[in-house]
């Protein structure tokens, strides 16, 4: 049974006798029903009647109403009303637009707008550089989704992904000091997410694509890559990509084996796959066998195959292992799963290598459950919050970006993502490291400002970075 999640819980107000006992009772009923009590608030009480709004975690919609038909079905308990906390912190949307500046007088509008304004216009149409001096665009990235892939639900259009990308620009606000804004587009095919980024790109410092399904998230990145004079960045395949390596980096620490000697394993060969085997080729990994629905891929393949996977059958799987996933896993020193939920079990792990490590990336339910992989593997990841080491992309995006802003960069590349893992694996000391501890928490405030200066540090040296001028109009 899954884990009771704030994702899915209630406020129940509730009206009953206040008499001692009949809370414990209400709570006992609650926990029997599987519920986990939260804060139990009270909103009016006098010597007769107690009404109380209670938070209890749920974990799912048919958990939310099994509990609540608990609640009704209990002597002398009133349910006064119910609402889902997760839908009550989305209403009317999560993020907004605020001005930095007051306007309270003549002076501020004459500055503000016009007829200042067009000073600071001028200026810019004149020397575009000063743009990110002048404007937003000095600190505003654009979260670009068409709604294809949304994590967990695939392709729902661009309105339902539109609550995933206000969640990203809430993150990348509270994370890296980042302004985002979602950009959800009506259009499926690459030239029109090509096209319409383009169009948009003179407002932003940086484009962050998200939720794009495979292959065409992997044309759109690389000709808008060309194309275009800010940072591209695909968080499905690069942020990805690099929490994974920086979790690697100090699993092999406390393993104690060299990235270079390793075989690893990914099962999923769509964004994360692709960009997780190169991360981890351009690190120093020599033996990466990938695995999709048709098995292994390898050299000379048929079935299943596209320009990505094509780069993979001729740049993996050195030993040309063909197969399932199973066969794959003989000898294997890392499992990376990015695919989907329950396709391996226990069993399966018993051909890996001493000491197996374990990235079970598929969310919500991950390729194996923790519980069953433990007795195969020494140190197990996931995707999920509510077990040891979450490799979650929130630990790079914000200071990824965060970094690059700081230097107006023209480009992002394999080697920033590369530098941004090292950091947030350095973040954890030699001595905090452990197998339950081999990536930090998302609420890590080193995390950001390490990555940002590392990338920062690689922009300048690449040559990316742009002297921005202070325009002070004297």
């Amino acid at each position: 049974m899954p884990l009771p999640s704030a994702s899915n819980s209630l406020t129940v107000r509730i009206k009953y006798q206040n008499k001692v006992g009949n809370l414990a009772k209400l709570a006992q009923a609650i926990a029997d029903a599987g519920g986990s009590v939260g804060s139990m608030d009270v909103v009016e009480s006098d010597s007769k009647l107690m009404v109380r709004d209670i938070v209890i975690d749920c974990f799912d919609t048919k958990h939310q109403n099994k509990i609540i038909e608990t609640i009704k079905g209990l002597q002398s308990v009133e349910v006064v009303s119910v609402s889902d906390r997760t839908f009550e912190m989305h209403q009317g949307g999560k993020i907004e637009v605020t001005s930095k500046a007051p306007l309270v007088s003549r002076d501020d509008l004459s500055m503000a707008y016009t007829p200042g304004v067009a000073r600071i216009s001028t200026a810019v149409a004149e020397d575009p550089i000063k743009a990110f001096a002048l404007t937003i665009r000095q600190n505003c990235v654009a979260v670009v989704s068409d709604g294809s892939a949304v994590l967990g639900l695939g392709d729902i259009g661009p309105l339902g992904a539109m609550p995933v990308m206000e969640g990203k620009a809430m993150l990348f606000k509270e994370f890296g000091k980042v302004d985002a804004f979602p950009i959800c587009l009506s259009v499926n095919d690459p030239k029109g997410i090509i096209d319409a980024v383009k169009a948009i790109a003179p407002t932003f410092g940086g484009i962050n694509l998200e939720d794009i399904a495979a292959p065409k998230c992997f044309e759109v990145e690389e000709t808008l890559r060309a194309e275009l004079d800010i940072p591209v960045f695909h968080d499905d395949q690069h942020g990805t990509a690099a929490v994974v390596l920086a979790a690697l980096y100090n699993a092999l620490k406390i393993v104690d084996k060299d990235i270079s000697a390793i075989k690893v394993v990914v099962l999923g060969a769509g964004a994360a796959g692709v960009a997780c085997s190169k991360a981890l080729m351009g690190a120093g990994v020599r033996n990466v066998i990938l695995c999709d629905r048709a098995g292994t891929i390898y050299k000379g393949r048929k079935e299943g195959m596209n320009p990505a996977k094509e780069w993979l059958a001729e740049n993996t799987n050195p030993e040309g292992v063909k197969g399932t996933p199973q066969d794959a896993l003989k000898g294997a020193d890392l499992f990376l799963g990015v695919s989907g939920p329950g396709l391996l079990k226990g069993e399966d792990l018993k051909v890996m290598a001493r000491d197996a490590v374990l990235f079970t990336l598929s969310n919500p339910t991950p390729e194996i459950m923790p519980e069953e992989a433990a007795p195969y593997a020494r140190i197990i990841a996931t995707g999920r919050s509510d077990y040891p080491n979450q490799i979650n992309n929130v630990l790079c995006f914000p200071g990824l970006f965060r970094g690059l802003l700081d230097c107006a960069s023209r480009k992002v590349d394999q080697n920033m993502i590369i530098a941004a893992s090292k950091a947030i694996a350095d973040v954890i000391k030699p001595e905090e490291l452990s197998e339950d501890y081999i990536i930090p928490s998302v609420f890590n405030a080193q995390v950001a400002p390490a990555v940002a200066k590392a990338v920062r540090e690689v922009a300048q040296k690449a040559g990316y970075a742009r002297e921005v001028p202070k325009v002070t109009g004297i």
